[in-house]
């Protein structure tokens, strides 16, 4: 995981304003979110691995599944996961409706971020604060 200073860090927005924003760019709520807080992804690669800038938010007045929820928005920072090749030796398979998870677990969930990706993910979190407009 690498931080990246920027201006948006403490800056507050209305959760769907900033959903109109940053999704024509390229920008989704990330799956691992809750109803106080959650994170906007960019991918940027997935040839080896999956590398993401990821923009971290919290709510700070109701709730994320909630109309009008206002967020503030962290310190943005980039992540890469390094996924196994092959079938899970791990999978875990459920009586009920014979459901199971058919997603590796990552190899290396906090693998070493491309050297090479940096400065996409700086530029990518200056286009992220003219995007803001902060």
């Amino acid at each position: 995981m690498i931080p990246i200073k920027s201006t948006i860090e403490g800056k507050s927005f209305n959760l769907f304003e900033l959903e109109l924003k940053l999704k024509p760019i390229g920008y989704d709520i990330g799956g691992n979110w809750d109803y106080d807080h959650g994170y906007f992804d960019y991918k940027i690669d997935d040839e080896v691995g999956y590398q993401f800038l990821r923009v971290p938010f919290e709510a700070v007045d109701g709730q994320l599944d909630s109309n009008g929820c206002t967020v503030k928005m962290k310190r943005p920072f980039l992540l890469s996961h390094k996924y196994q090749r092959g079938l899970d030796d791990n999978v875990h398979v459920g009586n009920f409706n014979s459901s199971f998870n058919q997603f590796s677990e990552p190899e290396d969930p906090d693998a070493t971020f491309p050297k090479d990706l940096v400065n996409v993910g700086k530029s990518l979190v200056d286009e992220l604060e003219q995007a803001l407009s902060v």
